[in-house]
């Protein structure tokens, strides 16, 4: 589905008191209300840094972005309006989105450290679908304070709540900045497969 397919779908199933997935507790749709507004505020102040836009305005190859998330994502939901504008940025780059628990199959093909961990950005040539690269669930920067969390043995929501005053500081420089070198490392594929 596409971007604005994705949105709808949330925004539906919020207004039924509803996420996506299985899981139907109070819970899960409270945690996907929240992160919808998270969604709907980033997906208005996100700017994109010049350093990848002049990278995204140089891309030369036609990419299907495949992001694999749920509507209840913390993760998602401060990720993926920074994926969307990046993506926004080039004509050649197309988004499309699945729901993980729809996709169990293609999840398992991407855990994270045997997790079933979202978003996951599987980045595709829009002509051969051959896998170009993989990102996700969270900028590396985000992983290692994760991992460094849980080596202290934190709970989980004060990890959850320290990772979201991660994200508000980052203020979406550390995708952009991962982004800047997965598109070079993805077209630098293509100009060693075109023999250049």
């Amino acid at each position: 589905m596409s971007y604005a397919e994705y949105i709808k779908l949330i925004d539906d199933l919020l207004l039924d008191g509803k996420t996506t997935g299985e899981n139907q507790s109070e819970a899960m749709f409270n945690y996907g209300k929240l992160n919808r507004q998270r969604m709907h505020r980033l997906e208005k102040t996100v700017l994109i840094n010049e350093n990848l836009r002049e990278k995204l305005q140089n891309n030369k190859r036609k990419m299907i972005w495949l992001i694999i998330t749920e509507g209840w994502c913390g993760d998602a939901a401060q990720n993926i309006p920074s994926i969307e504008k990046i993506a926004s940025e080039s004509d050649l780059i197309e988004t499309r989105y699945v729901l993980r628990d729809e996709n169990l199959e293609l999840m398992d093909a991407y855990l994270t450290n045997n997790a079933r961990s979202i978003p996951k950005l599987i980045a595709l040539d829009a002509e051969t679908l051959q896998e170009l690269g993989v990102w996700g669930p969270r900028p590396q920067i985000a992983m290692e304070y994760f991992y460094e969390m849980k080596a202290q043995n934190l709970e989980k929501p004060q990890m959850m709540e320290n990772l979201q005053r991660w994200y508000n500081a980052d203020k979406n420089q550390a995708i952009q900045d991962e982004f800047v070198f997965l598109l070079s490392e993805w077209t630098e594929i293509k100009e060693k497969s075109a023999g250049k």
